[in-house]
């Protein structure tokens, strides 16, 4: 297929394109330790770079950086989600009023994604060469973008009136122009209510299929419904997606759950539960996300903050709050460890009682801070156990499911910060009961903490 150089207009798959230099078509520069593209490994458990090495992601959800920011302002967000250790960010490539852009899908600067208004076929090349640069600026920064052609929640509606064929056309035309950036997973949908209307479905896969058709390297999800979903609930996206995309309201354990034991396996991330600062989300409602997603065979999560996803008034002052740390804390924990071999102790073989209760609903948003169950997460060679307990209270380990002496310790998620167990190391053998060591540093009533058991020898 053709594409847009040198001031050229050229046909695309039947779209008309107008050049502004060919900026848009260019192999991005890239940075030379680059762990792009990603991929999936080959037990379809996690992600991994183009190394081959575990990618444990790690994002936030900036979706209105395309049109909400300047190249500067940009650049400067960018670099601070580096500096915090996210890795990955959820921007949409067409954004509208929805999730925080214009009615018209302007930039800041009044450029219009498409030079006939919402006619897919008329993309503007002043808009989406902004975009590069956007995603340049990503990958010069080290994230990867999972990166929505066009969130369902302003662009359903525009679907409608431009149809299949130049959804497909679309997609197509997105696909050319973004094969060669390494830094991207392709995201469908947002708050994609309708998903089981079949003429709804049948244009939002339109567009993922015309990426497909022109770039089949790049993997590619979808977000679906709130308050609970998956991508896979959606049979007709097993074929499209490569990373399975979970998303509710409520504890977030079950529903990864739910899609680490399908069958075929699919990796599972968390691609949104509550944000920093919305629905009564605090720091510790953000904590139990986090650890549950990743204890429950999940390969990532995407934190939000009210401030940042539409880049509201004064989000300048609230990108470094206490969800952004304590994300940074749980990172710390997992990295250096074998995280991608972390089986949960579904069957509670490991720890064997204070687990709490295991629930899958009550109040959406309420049911994330009040639920009480211990995610436990173990490695085959009986090396590492990681246990989320969100409460004070007493557990016991059977410590026979370890391969040596266990050295016991507590993980503080609010200071990133280690204490013995008492009574560490440990026999690997019988039964320990272990008690929470009571409040941690965010303050008397908080009381959450990480089980740590590492065993050494052969």
């Amino acid at each position: 297929m053709g594409i847009a150089r040198n001031g050229m207009i050229v046909t695309v798959m039947g779209l008309a394109i107008a050049s502004c230099g060919g900026g848009g078509t260019s192999t991005p520069a890239m940075p030379a330790a680059s762990p792009y593209p990603l991929h999936v490994s080959a037990n379809h458990r996690y992600l991994v770079d183009r190394q081959g090495s575990p990618f444990l992601l790690v994002g936030d959800a900036p979706q209105a950086l395309m049109v909400n920011l300047s190249l500067a302002d940009a650049d400067s967000y960018l670099a601070d989600r580096a500096k915090n250790g996210f890795n990955a960010v959820w921007v949409n490539l067409l954004c509208a009023d929805y999730t925080g852009g214009r009615a018209d899908g302007t930039t800041v600067g009044g450029v219009a994604p498409f030079t006939n208004p919402k006619d897919f076929s008329t993309p503007n090349e002043a808009y989406f060469a902004h975009c590069d640069a956007v995603l340049r600026l990503a990958a010069k920064h080290g994230l990867v973008v999972l990166l929505d052609p066009a969130e369902t929640g302003s662009f359903l509606a525009w679907m409608h009136s431009n149809g299949q064929a130049k959804c497909t056309s679309f997609g197509k035309y997105l696909g050319n122009r973004y094969k060669s950036f390494p830094n991207i997973v392709w995201l469908n949908g947002n708050d994609f209510q309708t998903w089981s209307n079949r003429d709804d479905d049948a244009l939002v896969t339109s567009v993922a299929k015309g990426i497909r058709s022109s770039d089949p390297a790049h993997i590619q999800t979808i977000e679906l419904d709130y308050y609970l979903s998956s991508s896979l609930s959606d049979s007709n996206w097993a074929s499209i997606v490569g990373l399975n995309a979970a998303y509710t309201y409520y504890p977030t354990y079950a529903e990864v759950l739910r899609d680490y034991n399908l069958n075929p396996v699919v990796p599972v991330f968390m691609i949104e539960a509550d944000y920093e600062f919305e629905n009564g989300a605090d720091a510790m409602r953000l904590r139990h996300e986090a650890y549950w997603t990743y204890l429950s065979g999940g390969v990532g999560e995407v934190y939000g903050n009210h401030y940042v996803w539409p880049f509201a008034a004064g989000w300048q002052a609230n990108l470094d709050t206490a969800g952004v740390t304590q994300l940074g804390y749980c990172k710390a924990l997992l990295q250096n460890r074998p995280w991608y071999a972390l089986v949960p102790d579904q069957g509670h073989s490991i720890v064997t009682s204070g687990y709490g209760t295991y629930s899958a609903s009550g109040s959406p948003h309420d049911s994330i801070s009040t639920s009480d169950y211990a995610s436990v997460a173990s490695t085959p060679d009986g090396k590492l156990v990681l246990a989320y307990i969100p409460s004070q209270r007493t557990v016991t380990v059977e410590m026979s499911r370890l391969a040596g002496p266990v050295t016991a310790r507590w993980y503080d998620p609010t200071s990133g910060t280690y204490q013995p167990v008492v009574g560490s190391p440990f026999p690997n053998s019988g039964k320990v009961d272990i008690p929470t060591p009571g409040a941690n540093s965010a303050g008397p009533q908080v009381t959450d903490w990480v089980l740590v058991l590492e065993a050494s020898g052969s």
